[in-house]
């Protein structure tokens, strides 16, 4: 064969061998490029709304109350100033500060001898006036028969008579005058005039006191009272037996108390009233001069539907409040009564729109979406 004819034969089966591999390139599968991880994971998310179990009010029966704010020092009802009845050094006092007394157990006793001196003194004139009274009973018996029988006159019967009469007023003034010392020989033995607790003891033994000298104080504190000033603007609202509710600094609970009087005058300066609420204390576990902040009730309603007010929401419609129902938040219009407290929150009334057992968002967050999920985070602080 030629050159050329070889040529031809090497440049067929060169492109014979061409086009087989293009074709298995071809008929080779393509690979699929597989999308990124993050792509996957994308998932279409419902907006979903978190609260804490404390930024939730369940709706329940309450009692609410509207009270007017006082305060004031406590003061014990009973008090009694112990003094001494007669001039003379203190001997004995048996009690100090602190002490619980009865009423008429001896506190204290007083030096007797100068009134026991003078109590003999006083028995012996007794006596004295006693014999005299009957040496002229004795004459005025006797010449009473002898003016009878007409061996004496008219005149020395009267004058037996007059005799006995002096005698017989001699022997009440001396009675008289031993009642006097005697008294003041009891007067010596001190007694405490009510039941209590000693706040003061003034004086020692061994001490000479006057006559009025103050010796102790005692304290009743099983009743005690708050003296507090009312506005003149708000006495009207005030009334006796009303309720009051009182916080006492250092006190761990309230205590109830009521309205016994009310002041018939203004004070000066302020001119306000003075009210006077009365708190028992069996225990004695209260003191005078603690101080009380306390809420007069003027109005209390029972089993009201009452919420926190930060809970109440207003627009040009009036109220309303966020509820959740199911798993869903809601908006609910609501017609709202009185205001007050209840315990230590203060609460509003609310006449329609909710029920008992209503969970209602409690929290201001301003404007939210109804519509959207809620979830109640019970793990949350």
């Amino acid at each position: 064969m030629s050159k050329r004819s070889w040529r031809r034969i090497i440049i067929f089966l060169i492109l014979i061998i061409l086009g087989g591999v293009g074709t298995s390139l071809a008929l080779r599968p393509k690979a699929v490029t597989k999308p990124a991880a993050a792509d996957i994971q994308k998932v279409s998310t419902v907006p979903t709304l978190e609260f804490l179990p404390s930024e939730i009010f369940t709706a329940k029966p309450l009692e609410l109350q509207q009270t007017l704010s006082l305060s004031g020092a406590l003061r014990a009802v009973d008090i009694s100033s112990v003094k001494a009845r007669v001039a003379a050094e203190v001997k004995e006092i048996s009690v100090r500060e602190g002490d619980t007394v009865r009423a008429g157990q001896i506190v204290a006793r007083m030096d007797v001898t100068e009134f026991q001196a003078r109590v003999d003194q006083a028995r012996g004139t007794l006596n004295a006036a006693r014999a005299q009274l009957d040496i002229a009973t004795k004459n005025r018996d006797n010449n009473r028969t002898l003016v009878e029988k007409g061996f004496i006159s008219k005149n020395a019967f009267d004058n037996s008579a007059s005799q006995y009469a002096t005698a017989e007023a001699n022997v009440e003034a001396a009675k008289g005058a031993l009642d006097i010392v005697q008294k003041l020989v009891n007067d010596t033995i001190i007694k405490s005039p009510i039941s209590g607790v000693v706040a003061t003891r003034y004086v020692q033994a061994g001490e000479k006191v006057s006559a009025d000298n103050k010796l102790l104080d005692i304290v009743n504190l099983r009743k005690l009272e708050l003296e507090a000033a009312v506005p003149t603007n708000d006495i009207a609202s005030v009334a006796i037996g009303q309720r009051v509710n009182l916080h006492i600094d250092g006190w761990p609970q309230n205590i109830e108390g009521k309205v016994v009087r009310i002041n018939p005058t203004t004070q000066s300066g302020s001119r306000s009233v003075v009210v006077y609420v009365q708190i028992a204390n069996p225990q004695n576990q209260l003191r005078s001069g603690m101080f009380a902040e306390a809420q007069l009730v003027v109005k209390s309603k029972l089993g009201v539907l009452a919420l926190p007010q930060n809970a109440l929401r207003k627009d040009g419609n009036g109220s309303f409040v966020y509820v959740i129902e199911g798993d869903t938040l809601a908006r609910r219009p609501v017609t709202i009564g009185m205001s007050g407290r209840s315990g230590d929150d203060y609460m509003t009334e609310v006449l329609s729109g909710l029920d008992f057992g209503t969970q209602v968002i409690r929290t201001d967050m301003g404007s939210l979406q109804p519509g959207v999920r809620v979830h109640i985070n019970a793990a949350g602080k």
